[in-house]
């Protein structure tokens, strides 16, 4: 090799290459041929040609790997050098000058998994780091609303949520006026007025409000899910019709919507027919919330009030033109009301139909796609025990709670607002009923074998369009 005079090697072009790990070992004698900077000299190894090469770095000590015959194949050349790739962590890199002179040279190689130097890999495997932040927020399962909502949202948001908790709201706001000593001589004669009223079950609607059941926030209401009314024919209103209203999901929201309120048009689908949702008795003893209950026309679902509804008033004094709507499935059904599952409870319910009979109304069968799908709950078959005790309670307090959850006012995980789902409410066609005071137990099975047939109908045709995520198919239960 010829150096230059201060000792440093020639300049002219190199040709590099990167010897593969497992080449043979040098010979010990060829330690001894080693020029300066730690660069071992070829041409004293006695190696004819820069495809071969054997021998050992003094500098490389024990770390250089063993040498073999190197693959012309394996070689990458570029700007007239040629390297060869390397999977070890000490590199040996080969230079040829012009005059075919070969030089050696070691370097600190590459980590092949993280691409790193040796030893900055093992100074970043000597760190302790602590947990990096926002890690919690993202493995949570809740899912916050924007800050930046259109405020038509917000109200829609608004008057779901005074509407579910009109309830609990509206007793609070009475225990508050109770605790004002003032308005005791108000409040203890109306707290006996409304033990003794008969205002829900008259049926004289004589506390029915149309201007507030039309107003533009019960559109917000009906808008939040969406919610819609379907009609399958028209209905003549010379006739007497009894609805029945199915599933009844947890809080029944569709039913609302669609027959205690004008948000989905009710009376431009149905004119000339007074349509009354009926609830529990017990609403009705309710301070404050059963004055609500009257002016939205919502009436008690006893015999006696239905009974009462389809015999009085319309055109002819005798109850043609007005309609009731029957949550059928009751309590027992909202414990079924699972999402993406239709079970209703209807083998054994025939009271509605001896009603029909007895006074002379037609049976409309209603199925609300999408009723199930606004709350989750627990499920019967994983929480046995639960479910058996609501079933208790159903039976002695004619009620039951089912542990429900949805969304809340400001996350989409956790709360009681029901999810923004679509409620698509079918109005099918209507059963002629004959009308006896003394309903026959073989015509009483007839119509309701064709009540169910009509259901089953409505399914049929409008499953694939209102319930294309449904996971089975119509079940009538108990």
């Amino acid at each position: 090799m010829d150096d230059t005079p201060n000792g440093t090697a020639a300049t002219a072009p190199f040709q590099s290459f990167i010897d593969n790990p497992n080449e043979q070992q040098l010979p010990p004698e060829s330690s001894a041929n080693t020029g300066k900077g730690g660069l071992t000299n070829d041409a004293a190894l006695g190696i004819s040609a820069p495809e071969r090469s054997t021998g050992q770095d003094k500098d490389a000590g024990p770390r250089a790997g063993r040498r073999a015959t190197q693959d012309k194949s394996g070689i990458l050349r570029m700007n007239g050098h040629s390297k060869n790739k390397k999977n070890s962590n000490v590199i040996i890199e080969r230079f040829q000058d012009k005059e075919g002179e070969h030089l050696v040279s070691l370097r600190q190689g590459e980590d092949s998994e993280g691409n790193q130097p040796l030893a900055a890999r093992r100074r970043n495997s000597e760190l302790l780091s602590g947990r990096r932040a926002e890690t919690r927020w993202e493995r949570s399962n809740l899912h916050f609303a924007p800050l930046s909502v259109p405020l038509k949202r917000r109200l829609q948001t608004l008057i779901v949520l005074a509407h579910t908790l009109s309830i609990a709201g509206l007793l609070t706001v009475f225990f508050f006026l109770c605790s004002i000593p003032l308005c005791w001589p108000i409040l203890l004669p109306y707290v006996v007025y409304i033990l003794f009223s008969d205002a829900g079950r008259s049926g004289t609607l004589s506390y029915r409000c149309n201007f507030l059941r039309a107003l533009p926030t019960w559109s917000l209401f009906a808008s939040y899910f969406p919610a819609r009314l379907h009609r399958s024919e028209p209905l003549p209103p010379t006739r007497k019709y009894i609805f029945g209203y199915h599933p009844h999901g947890i809080i029944s929201h569709g039913a609302f919507a669609a027959f205690a309120t004008e948000a989905l048009g009710f009376s431009q689908l149905f004119p000339g027919i007074t349509n009354t949702l009926l609830t529990l008795d017990s609403n009705f003893r309710v301070p404050l919330y059963r004055e609500y209950a009257l002016a939205m026309g919502l009436a008690s679902v006893s015999r006696e009030s239905c009974e009462n509804i389809l015999s009085r008033g319309g055109p002819d004094g005798e109850g043609m033109g007005r309609a009731i709507t029957i949550v059928v499935g009751g309590a027992r059904e909202s414990l079924d009301a699972q999402p993406h599952s239709l079970r209703l409870v209807l083998k054994c319910r025939k009271g509605f139909v001896k009603l029909a009979i007895r006074t002379g109304a037609d049976l409309v069968p209603t199925l609300a796609f999408g009723e199930n799908e606004l709350y989750d709950q627990v499920q019967p078959e994983q929480h046995p025990m639960i479910h058996k005790t609501q079933l208790v309670v159903k039976k002695i307090l004619g009620f039951t709670v089912p542990l429900f959850h949805a969304r809340g006012v400001f996350n989409y995980d956790v709360g009681i607002l029901p999810y923004r789902r679509p409620v698509n409410v079918v109005v099918g066609r209507p059963i002629k009923v004959q009308q006896a005071a003394k309903p026959d137990e073989g015509y009483v099975d007839e119509i309701h074998g064709l009540y169910v047939r009509e259901l089953e109908r409505i399914w049929e045709e409008w499953k694939d369009e209102f319930a294309p995520e449904r996971s089975g198919e119509l079940e009538i239960v108990e």
